[in-house]
């Protein structure tokens, strides 16, 4: 793209800015929604929807079947309605005829034509194709036997055939790589949609810079409607910033020139909350936040299959051992001081708070007991950590300070570790491979159900199968997570989550750190945003007054 051209988006943008007025019941008022991504872009086609800034910005361009509320209730979108076979193997989806792709040059004169069911047998069938290779390709490759479990019945009716049983289905579909997508557009650009995507959401696409900025319309004809039967949405452009540096994009939003920022670095925690979590006096009444229970478990994973050998001569094959490191950490001491109180000690189980079906009275964790630590040591053979190996603990440089925290807790009860950093993608794909017997990780779930989280234990779904990055494998636990493929009420199949959960924390393969919050930011004349515990963005019902 020419500079001129360039010139001329940035000035367009910032004269509907500069012209936003007060916005009450209409939208006659133009309004410009500013927001910073610092971690970047790499794509806006929802089959590679894999890290928060993609879902955010695809979770604007794309609909799909169904949605979540912040109540983490699954509920229609472009499906108003769904039936289930008796086996639990069918599902039906029933489509509104109302809903129109975003205007582009590849249909029929260059206007959006109507979505239908053909268009879901299309998008859902090259998630699962080896040529598209989409990261979202689990969400059906075990679950179905191939593109012909998706079929168009009409125009308005669109049916999903399983191979087996799969009740988190419809909770599993509220993820971003549900999104439905036309073929023309897709067709005609391939590779290249990432950067010329076109939906049915609430704003369409209209300019990316990449690591510059990022300008989103209106969707003058998008389908939805307010409880008033007002259209959504209302604001009239989203522009989106690549701000690399956290602090730099604060500062930015301190001048008002975002109106949302996401997560408080630990640079300049301190400045804006005090050690109990709250507003320091130096920002109160000058923003509003958000602090809320987010999907997210942190822990320190440990690999405990015995057949690699990478574990047979390492000292966290060792049950006890493994006991040991989680009575030794005071997590609420962590919590607190490293934290200013953003998160939950992990007491209980991997399913993180805020999950439906979470119960820390049901799931037990881990308590801090230093002493309980150190005669578990002894009773593995290592009395006061004599001739215990040192033990390296892998991280990234961003969770340094939260390791060398835990470091200096396990020197307290004789467990010597050394702390190995690298770079985030380096770890990560070093986990993925087996490659660390002991590390940080995290995980933000897909989607609201427990499923996502105990699948990380299901031993089928060990590398290179699945996320199973621990290699636990437990039989007692496998039945139980293949017993809930026939389990349709949701409280009969929580309480099989809650016990397979309390198997993993016996056992002892990760240590449950914290349950993280969310903190967002938002400018004082902002409203309507979403308080979902996914952090996802939800832009369409936000109004700037």
């Amino acid at each position: 793209m020419n500079k001129w051209l360039l010139c001329f988006l940035y000035l367009t943008i910032n004269a509907i800015a500069f012209t936003s007025c007060h916005q009450g019941s209409s939208t006659d008022g133009k309004t410009v929604f500013s927001l910073n991504l610092e971690e970047g872009l790499t794509s806006l086609d929802p089959a590679f929807a894999r890290n928060k800034n993609a879902l955010s910005m695809d979770n604007q361009l794309y609909n799909g079947l169904v949605q979540i509320n912040d109540s983490l209730k699954t509920v229609p979108c472009i499906a108003k309605s769904w039936d289930i076979s008796a086996d639990g193997k069918q599902y039906t989806f029933h489509l509104r005829n109302d809903v129109y792709f975003h205007d582009d040059a590849q249909f029929k004169g260059g206007k959006g034509r109507r979505c239908v069911a053909a268009d879901f047998v299309y998008s859902f069938g090259r998630l699962i194709d080896s040529k598209v290779a989409s990261s979202g390709s689990w969400i059906f490759s075990d679950k179905v036997k191939g593109k012909g479990a998706f079929i168009a019945v009409d125009d308005t009716t669109f049916r999903i055939q399983l191979k087996q049983p799969f009740p988190p289905l419809l909770s599993l579909l509220t993820a971003q790589y549900g999104s439905v997508v036309p073929h023309e557009v897709v067709d005609h650009y391939g590779k290249d949609f990432r950067s010329h995507p076109v939906g049915t959401g609430p704003f369409k696409f209209k300019y990316w810079k990449e690591q510059e900025v990022m300008v989103l319309l209106k969707n003058e004809h998008y389908w939805e409607k307010d409880s008033a039967g007002r259209p959504l949405p209302y604001l009239d452009a989203v522009k989106t910033t690549f701000i690399s540096d956290k602090q730099t994009a604060f500062m930015e939003f301190i001048k008002k020139k975002l109106d949302y920022f996401n997560g408080i670095d630990g640079s300049y925690r301190d400045d804006i909350l005090t050690k109990g979590g709250k507003l320091t006096k130096k920002y109160r009444g000058k923003f509003t936040i958000s602090i809320r229970p987010y999907l997210n478990t942190e822990y320190l994973g440990v690999l405990v299959d015995s057949n690699l050998g990478i574990v047979k001569h390492s000292p966290l094959k060792v049950l006890k051992i493994r006991q040991a490191i989680n009575y030794a950490i005071d997590k609420k001491k962590m919590v607190k001081y490293l934290r200013n109180s953003i998160g939950t000690p992990g007491y209980a189980g991997f399913i993180p708070e805020g999950m439906p079906g979470f119960d820390a009275a049901q799931v037990k964790g881990y308590s801090y007991d230093p002493e309980k630590a150190r005669r578990l040591l002894a009773e593995a053979g290592f009395p006061n950590g004599r001739n215990l190996p040192e033990i390296v603990l892998n991280t990234t440089t961003t969770y340094r300070d939260l390791i060398e925290y835990i470091q200096g807790q396990l020197e307290r009860v004789n467990i010597k570790t050394r702390v190995e950093v690298t770079q985030g993608a380096s770890l990560r794909e070093l986990i993925a491979k087996n490659g660390v017997n002991f590390f940080r990780g995290s995980w933000v779930a897909d989607y609201p159900d427990g499923e996502n989280y105990l699948s990380l234990f299901y031993s089928k779904n060990k590398i290179p199968f699945g996320p199973n990055y621990t290699g636990f494998n437990n039989k007692a636990f496998d039945a139980l997570f293949e017993q809930t493929y026939n389990v349709k009420d949701e409280e009969a199949r929580y309480a099989l989550y809650r016990r397979m959960d309390n198997l993993v924390m016996q056992q002892s393969p990760v240590v449950i750190l914290y349950y993280d919050r969310l903190v967002n930011l938002y400018q004082n004349n902002v409203t309507g945003y979403s308080q979902n515990g996914q952090n996802l963005l939800i832009l369409k019902r936000v109004k700037k007054l």
